[in-house]
């Protein structure tokens, strides 16, 4: 009798300290991830806001190759934190382009064929942001050239040279080439294999799997994915679509802890349709809107003609700003201003030039978007873009080649066009200056 007590009360015993390294284990996993309330975005089911700037080449200085400089990264992602900035949006994977407005080297060097010692520098750059309490947005993919891109998994599969447009002057067939890429099985197929690699990638500095790391805000289709050129048909529209909810299921399918996104421009990107763009967030596997806004770029602003360009440029900017936060409160979902930049004055792009319209629009902008947040709509936050932090180019003609610094504008801009740099002061205190009024929201 006393001996089955005993193997009784040793069975309740190891039953007890099961249940307590059970419950230890799960309280260790236990991981609050970023998530949509209604219109906001949230974390441990608090809002959160966006401060944030865009970095893509945050990976490629993460490598501890020779492309990379973590030394610099560490200071860059200090001064960063120290001014606010709780966010990067940063680029995952590029692919080998014979392209001078391409980056050098690339990620991917052919279908299947990727240079980890580049992919471990996104490791690094994970674990250092998770020590400073940063989130980060990753893009997988770019409907540009300037990191090879969709047009040149169309190259690899057509065996075409991709056209430059910054040559050819051609931006109308080069987005249509861009845009085949959703209709092509052997791209997707292709592609599909890469966004797998990515999401279930195993973290080589921590050890941790990037589905389980909560510094991932959201996984990304692409940087400014568009249906096609000015003309897409409704055909390339709903292609388009299709392609942005199968995608964004499938991600889910591989990490149900992350939220995804599309990058979109917003209605500039979309060509003009604003169905077009409703249609492109409604799908139930995206979480959040996206939108851009560039007023020089899409010809509102004149750089060399600031006078007579800015109160057209300012008013039509900021109505593009308010229409898209109108939109997502229609859609209950949050809503980010991924980019929006603008030149250093009369277009210079040395560090010593000034940025007295440039600091103008920032506040403006800023001042926008946090009145809007703090009356309860639906911005979710911000990205500047972009940060050169200590980067300098020594091209008399401002253009990047392989082993220069690496900086916000990328390749296919001259070096200094919309980067930030650590000497821009002025501009540096007015991100600090709005980043804690961003912060102070609840």
């Amino acid at each position: 009798m006393n001996k089955l007590i005993s193997i009784c009360i040793a069975a309740l015993l190891m039953s007890a300290i099961n249940l307590s390294l059970a419950a230890e284990k799960a309280a260790t996993n236990k991981v609050d991830f970023f998530t949509t309330d209604g219109i906001h975005l949230s974390l441990n089911g608090k809002p959160y806001y966006v401060v944030g700037s865009n970095m893509w080449y945050g990976g490629y200085l993460g490598s501890g190759g020779a492309v990379g400089d973590r030394a610099r990264l560490l200071k860059e992602l200090d001064n960063l934190k120290a001014i606010g900035i709780n966010n990067l949006r940063v680029l995952a994977v590029s692919e080998k382009s014979e392209l001078n407005s391409a980056v050098h080297p690339a990620t991917t060097n052919g279908f299947g064929q990727h240079d980890e010692e580049l992919l471990a520098g996104l490791d690094f750059l994970l674990a250092e942001m998770a020590k400073r309490d940063m989130s980060i947005v990753i893009y997988l993919n770019n409907f540009w050239q300037w990191s090879g891109g969709m047009t040149q998994y169309m190259s690899w599969i057509d065996g075409k040279p991709v056209q430059d447009p910054n040559v050819t002057n051609d931006w109308e067939g080069f987005m249509e080439k861009s845009a085949s890429f959703y209709q092509s099985k052997k791209a997707q197929t292709e592609w599909r294999k890469t966004i797998k690699k990515i999401v279930t990638r195993v973290n080589t500095i921590t050890g941790k799997s990037y589905i389980n790391d909560p510094t991932i805000l959201s996984w990304q289709l692409a940087n400014e994915p568009r249906p096609g050129n000015s003309k897409a048909s409704e055909k390339e529209k709903s292609i388009y679509v299709k392609w942005i909810n199968e995608t964004a299921k499938y991600i889910h399918e591989l990490d149900s802890n992350h939220m995804v996104s599309t990058g979109s421009e917003g209605l500039m990107g979309s060509t003009n349709d604003e169905k077009l763009f409703i249609d492109a967030h409604a799908s139930p596997y995206i979480n959040y809107l996206t939108y851009h806004m560039w007023v020089r770029n899409w010809s509102w602003y004149d750089q060399k003609n600031p006078e007579k360009t800015w109160d057209v440029a300012l008013q039509r900017g900021t109505h593009y700003l308010h229409h898209h936060i109108d939109i997502a409160r229609k859609m209950n979902k949050p809503i980010v201003l991924e980019e929006f930049g603008l030149d250093r004055d009369m277009g210079a792009y040395d560090t010593k030039s000034t940025t007295h319209y440039r600091d103008k629009f920032y506040r403006i902008v800023f001042d926008t978007l946090y009145n809007r947040a703090k009356n309860g709509d639906a911005i979710a936050g911000y990205n500047f873009w972009a940060w050169n932090g200590e980067a300098r180019t020594i091209r008399e003609n401002f253009w990047w080649k392989t082993g220069d610094d690496f900086m916000g504008d990328p390749p296919q801009e001259q070096q200094g066009m919309y980067g930030v740099f650590d000497s821009d002061i002025s501009t540096i205190l007015i991100i600090k200056e709005y980043a804690e009024k961003m912060h102070a929201l609840k």
